[in-house]
């Protein structure tokens, strides 16, 4: 059965809400046991849109769903913002508890998210913000509020923008061939989600939107994301799965994702982990993929609040181009932390707790990436945690050799740390294996590890050497395998390290 929302007084103005028309179509299908909701061509204004079990929403060539900017028009609804379960304004396009939900056609989903963002960046002034709805939302979330200690600056006004679409344990999902753009706040969020596909998908928002992650996979499994297209204003495709303490307590993963030849054109990262991590991350498979101009390319982020774990993770066949660093790998994130507990960032190791993150078993392989502009990777473990298992191989990097590259940061620890056409830094690590892995730098060695235990380098390269720089530098490490050619024909200068971790290198040519 297919139900056109003109049957029921819809009107492709441009002007004209339509929101009682479209619920009205809706509802038709869900009493009729499902069947097919059709958008034609024309430019429909509508508040939030409830989607049922068993239908499927076709937005159509040339329909445009243009999304209210009156506030008011989306009350508050029990959702999960940031990675809290809490109360926040209604998602645009929302299901809860659906199954067999498809949303697909060659039509755009609009936001129309300028107004959201004008607040938001307000806030980000330090002004203040409450409306109607606000007030709402406060009172719905009094009871949690006290115990959440984060620097998240929405908290303190509860002006919890809503994504654009949100689907909440939803089962048997298919998003195919529409454009999501403008969103108020994450473009497309996947919560408690299970077999879902997101095929042929366009995603925009604008570089300069405050959060506007373009797709989050959040405490969902068997997922799969193919052929997609990304241009945001943060994180591209980001997977998550609750923060802190709620997090832990809800306690689901992000589990059994496959991710494949999509694009990405600018944001935060490419492919991101967390950092809202608590529930844990497992089991992805990253293939196929081209990023150009993303400020990081593979991005984990993680801290000392976020607990549980990101593991058994694949990345392969990876283009990139004009990155700030093509792999950052940072247990250190100092964004959503309590800036009042020391314990964050001090670089000393604490005691172990529910609240350690674990990264380990990363396998990231076959990756090209050109004009690089801070630094090759950044790699950042904890002292009482370090990254276990990592296994980088495949590698070659080439940094930019513009002199007037500013940088910036390769991504955001406890500290503020700035490259710019620097090689790859590696601190806290347990169980490195690197191989065939080339880097060209700007400045600096190829290859700088700190804090580092059981290293294997197995033809670590830089082609164009600089004055007096080595091209692997190591501190503070032990259990270090060290082969290749370069390393053999150049071993007088190739690596710098103190004497006794010289007395205690394991290398064939030596």
């Amino acid at each position: 059965m297919k139900i056109s929302i003109t049957d029921f007084g819809a009107i492709g103005d441009g002007i004209t809400l339509n929101t009682e028309a479209i619920k009205k179509a809706i509802t038709a299908c869900e009493l009729g046991n499902g069947g097919t909701v059709v958008v034609p061509s024309g430019r429909y204004v509508t508040g939030p849109i409830q989607l049922v079990s068993n239908m499927t929403f076709e937005v159509q060539a040339g329909a445009v769903i243009l999304f209210t900017d009156d506030f008011q028009a989306y009350p508050p609804v029990k959702t999960r913002w940031s990675g809290y379960e809490c109360f926040a304004f209604t998602p645009l396009l929302f299901g809860n508890n659906l199954e067999n939900v498809t949303i697909c056609g060659q039509g755009t989903f609009d936001g129309q998210g300028q107004a959201w963002w004008k607040i938001a960046n307000k806030l980000k002034e330090g002004k203040s913000f409450a409306n109607d709805r606000t007030m709402e939302i406060r009172k719905a979330n009094e009871e949690m509020l006290p115990g959440i200690e984060t620097n998240i600056l929405e908290w303190e006004t509860q002006f919890l923008r809503p994504p654009l679409c949100q689907l909440i344990d939803c089962q048997q999902v298919t998003i195919e061939g529409v454009t999501l753009q403008n969103s108020p706040f994450w473009n497309t969020h996947l919560v408690y989600c299970d077999h879902v596909s997101v095929r042929g998908v366009t995603i925009n928002n604008p570089a300069d939107s405050p959060n506007g992650d373009g797709l989050d996979i959040d405490s969902s499994r068997n997922v799969r994301i193919i052929d997609c297209h990304f241009d945001v204003g943060d994180d591209c495709l980001c997977l998550k799965s609750g923060i802190n303490e709620d997090g832990r307590r809800v306690a689901i993963p992000t589990e059994n994702i496959v991710v494949t030849n999509c694009t990405m054109a600018r944001g935060h990262g490419g492919i991101v982990f967390g950092s809202e991590s608590s529930g844990g991350i497992k089991n992805v498979t990253v293939s196929n993929c081209v990023f150009i101009g993303t400020d990081r390319g593979i991005r984990f982020k993680t801290n000392r609040a976020r607990g549980s774990y990101i593991k058994s993770i694949m990345i392969s066949n990876i283009y990139m181009e004009n990155v700030f660093c093509p792999i950052a790998i940072n247990s250190f994130y100092r964004y959503g932390v309590d800036e009042n507990d020391p314990s964050m960032n001090v670089l000393e190791a604490i005691d172990v707790t529910e609240k350690t993150p674990i990264i380990k078993d990363i396998h990231i392989s076959h990756i090209i990436a050109k004009n690089v502009r801070a630094a090759a990777a950044f790699i950042y473990g904890l002292p009482e945690m370090p990254i276990q298992r990592l296994n980088l191989s495949h590698l070659s990097i080439e940094m930019t050799k513009d002199p007037n590259e500013q940088g910036g940061e390769p991504d955001m620890v406890k500290e503020t740390i700035l490259r710019a056409g620097d090689g790859m830094f590696i601190r806290f690590v347990d169980d490195l294996i690197m191989t065939d892995v080339t880097v060209e730098t700007r400045q600096g060695p190829a290859l700088t590890i700190k804090n580092g235990k059981e290293l294997e380098l197995h033809q670590v390269r830089m082609k164009e050497r600089h004055a007096n720089t080595p091209v692997v530098e190591l501190e503070n490490s032990q259990g270090v395998f060290l082969e290749g050619a370069q390393f053999f024909r150049e071993k007088e200068t190739f690596v710098k390290m103190d004497e006794k971790m010289m007395s205690q290198l394991i290398t064939p040519y030596l």
